[in-house]
């Protein structure tokens, strides 16, 4: 069960219906059809965002969680005076990632920088690295390091 891959001109011809694909819902799993890369590229579908996802950050996704919460649905300037002065180890990774996501949207997709709010912002559980610390009588207690994957995507207010 292969997905036809489609040209330029095709997707470009096809673009109303595929578009209207994308934002129905799929009737059992409710997700929207994945489209490749090149297709989302063509149909411009991501141009009115700027989006930075940092991976593998060694800090849990509780404690970033807790932050972005304070900046979810600010302006882009409002966010970094909270991050900035928020006394949390979170605020420093969340600070570097906005500037990220706030270059991608004013540069990539030409967005103006004034109007930037922070649409959507998650952190989701990445792997937990397992440590072994040494006790009294032999014994041996884990410590687990948990790292998270943070997503921040800011767009244009209307």
């Amino acid at each position: 069960m292969e997905k036809k891959v489609l040209s330029k001109e095709e997707l470009l011809k096809n673009k109303d219906q595929i578009l209207a694909e994308q934002n129905a819902k799929h009737t059992k799993s409710n997700k929207p059809t994945l489209l490749t890369k090149k297709e989302r590229k063509v149909l411009g579908i991501g141009k009115d965002e700027g989006r930075a996802v940092l991976k593998y950050a060694r800090i849990s996704s509780r404690k970033v969680k807790i932050v972005l919460d304070l900046i979810k649905n600010k302006g882009i300037d409002e966010a970094y005076a909270i991050l900035k002065f928020t006394p949390k180890a979170a605020s420093e990774v969340l600070y570097k990632l906005l500037k990220s996501a706030e270059a991608n949207a004013v540069n990539n997709n030409s967005l103006n920088h004034d109007n930037l709010y922070i649409a959507e912002a998650f952190a989701t559980q990445g792997p937990t690295l397992k440590r072994i610390m040494p006790r009294a009588q032999g014994r041996a207690f884990r410590i687990q390091k948990r790292t998270s994957h943070i997503t921040l995507v800011v767009k244009e207010r209307e």
